[in-house]
């Protein structure tokens, strides 16, 4: 009986952990005999204004399948590792479970520690990988399926599979089409990584690039930046940490935009607000330091999430101005 620990927390480990349950994916089957000796998840926290105790998704998950719940915090602690090694699993599984595991955890399982890893590797290694694909203005991106080894996704890679990265893509929309992307790659790779036909390639460093963690401070918008990296920005940071600027000092949230490259002249200072017509709509278009981002959805401190146009109707003195 092949004996799996799965370990992740946020709703991008939910497929992943529900195609385990399920045993199989269409054409692949899982190894014969195996169980999911526990789920390891985050410690709760109480979340909301009421600071109500909120269960992370995968032990949602995991308890609506009566699969056993541990939550033990840092595995830095040597008596967590030890209790750990006492589930005898042959396997780790790991997707976004959001701590580092030191090496004494990584040695237990025959089988090693696999990570669920949402970029093609060794491209966006770290805390944001989808972010920063969308940031970059990526035309793919991807999931890897690597062994974990001590140092941030610098694992050797089992396999890696590619979508299409729009235009219009966000990371909200974009995190669960890696999701199940990944939950497809990791059944795919685990047979062969089982039966011992997956050799795992080492990345090349030459290529490697990183991510950090973002902060809310990130959102900022500089508008000396080119329209069509503040449009990434706009997609890349919803839904976190947002994009944003100021304006009579309220906090207004820039929630979906678009780029034109169109001359603006030199003579118009970067971030003052423009309207234009378009198809009978009026549209909030603001200079930056190369063409206008077009703003389709904002929202003002205080305030609902509006249309440009309905935006305009209550504050139509924004226009002329530079907020920052």
């Amino acid at each position: 009986m092949l004996r799996i620990i799965y370990m992740g927390t946020p709703q991008f480990a939910v497929p992943a952990l529900s195609a385990l349950i399920k045993g199989a994916a269409p054409g692949v089957l899982l190894p014969e005999g195996y169980e999911i000796a526990t789920v390891i998840t985050r410690p709760d926290k109480p979340a909301g204004r009421g600071r109500d105790i909120v269960f992370s998704p995968v032990k949602q998950t995991a308890l609506e399948h009566n699969i056993p719940v541990w939550q033990p915090g840092s595995f830095k602690k040597a008596e967590h590792s030890a209790s750990l090694a006492q589930y005898g699993a042959d396997l780790y599984i790991v997707a976004a479970f959001g701590q580092i595991l030191p090496q004494s955890v990584l040695d237990q399982p025959r089988y090693g520690t696999l990570n669920i890893h949402a970029s093609l590797l060794p491209k966006y290694r770290g805390a944001d990988p989808i972010a920063e694909a969308i940031l970059q203005g990526d035309k793919e991106t991807g999931v890897s399926i690597m062994k974990l080894d001590v140092g941030i996704d610098t694992g050797p890679v089992l396999l890696r599979r590619s979508i299409p990265l729009t235009e219009d893509e966000t990371t909200r929309s974009l995190t669960p089409k890696l999701a199940d992307l990944g939950a497809q790659a990791l059944l795919e790779a685990l047979p062969g990584w089982i039966a011992g036909t997956i050799t795992p390639q080492q990345q090349d460093e030459q290529r490697a690039t990183h991510t950090r963690m973002l902060k809310k401070e990130d959102g900022a918008l500089n508008w000396q930046l080119p329209a069509s990296a503040l449009a990434r920005q706009v997609r890349a940071y919803d839904p976190w940490p947002g994009t944003y600027t100021h304006w009579k000092g309220k906090l207004l949230k820039i929630l979906k935009a678009q780029s034109r490259a169109v001359e603006t002249g030199t003579n118009v200072l970067p971030g003052t607000i423009k309207v234009q017509e378009e198809a009978g709509h009026q549209v909030l278009a603001i200079v930056t330091g190369s063409g206008l981002l077009l703003v389709r959805q904002l929202q003002l401190e205080g305030k609902k999430a509006m249309s440009t146009e309905e935006f305009l109707r209550g504050y139509a003195q924004i226009v002329g101005q530079v907020p920052g």
